[in-house]
């Protein structure tokens, strides 16, 4: 992995002309191959700077009241995660972060919330005028974004380009805001996100120029990511990984303690609940056993909450 990453324009991918959309395919697929993450611009979301707002909004709310929206109290990954809440590199202390998350927006009456189907729960939601809707903005912009650049993933795996289209349409993805308090003092050992790759298929990352953020070179050094004004960093996520049989690989990476307040937003997009992660095809001898995309959601979270694993939820 060299010192920087590749920065794609990814417009072509809606270009009617073939050729220009088997281009940017080749381009993602030499990203996912090689550093596993890449810089993505041209992608049409123009939602983040209200995202921001939004974000702001909720983490300067009393504890009190972000506390009665916590995660514990959902069985889907929905909710607020306080500061030391989470622990991504067991080796660590716990991450100096809070989070927000929500996932598919479903009314309390979709038959899947009412079966309690994995991951298919409501979402909660503070008492912030216009919060819910920029949020929801934001999750439907990325949602499309990932949907398209599945659609390059397939034409570079030499897929027909719609293979994922179906196993995404309601997928259990989730929208992360994520605070990390300032702290140009702080202990080098203590991580704000500790050292870890993301459990879906691909992850759409837009920050607010704070650095922060290292990714893993293949040297095992660390290599800041700088700040593109409107890229979403992007990365290949386990999921993905499996899926493709190791052809894509998921890097590990971090989030330093930050010397001021820093803001991010990850959009992680994890497959519907059914869809069957096995070897695409004409990727050789599977190097993992078929699976779902809940279960193995499931065990990857169970792995990462305290709460998880003592509820069984």
């Amino acid at each position: 992995m060299s010192d920087s990453l590749p920065i794609l324009d990814v417009s072509p991918l809606s270009s009617p002309d073939l050729a220009a959309r088997r281009a940017v395919a080749a381009a993602l697929g030499a990203a996912c191959r090689g550093p596993g993450f890449f810089l993505a611009v041209g992608h049409g979301v123009t939602t983040t700077a209200a995202l921001f707002d939004a974000a702001r909004a909720f983490f300067a709310l009393p504890d009190e009241e972000k506390q009665a929206l916590s995660i514990r109290r959902s069985p889907h990954n929905r909710g607020y995660v306080a500061l030391a809440e989470e622990q991504l590199d067991p080796a660590r202390p716990a991450d100096r972060k809070e989070a927000f998350n929500i996932g598919l927006e479903l009314p309390p009456d979709d038959p899947e919330v009412l079966a309690g189907a994995p991951f298919r729960g409501v979402n909660l939601w503070p008492e912030i005028p216009g919060f819910r809707e920029a949020v929801l903005a934001h999750f439907d912009a990325c949602h499309r974004l990932g949907v398209l650049l599945h659609r390059g993933f397939a034409l570079d795996l030499g897929l027909e380009e719609g293979f994922f289209d179906d196993k995404l349409d309601r997928p259990m993805a989730t929208l992360r805001l994520l605070r990390y308090p300032g702290d140009p003092g702080a202990d080098p050992a203590l991580p704000g996100a500790g050292e870890h790759t993301d459990y879906g298929n691909v992850t759409l990352l837009a920050t607010d120029g704070v650095a922060g953020l290292e990714v893993k070179r293949r040297d095992g050094g660390w290599m800041a990511v700088p700040h593109v004004p409107g890229a979403f960093v992007c990365n290949i996520g386990d999921c993905l990984m499996r899926w493709s049989n190791g052809v894509y690989v998921s890097t590990p990476h971090r989030v330093r303690v930050p010397e001021r307040e820093r803001f991010s937003a990850a959009f992680f997009l994890d497959p519907d609940p059914d869809a069957v992660v096995a070897a695409l095809p004409g990727t050789g001898v599977p190097r993992w056993p078929p699976t779902t995309a809940a279960a193995y959601l499931r065990e990857r979270l169970d792995a990462t909450y305290a709460h998880r694993r003592a509820g069984g939820a």
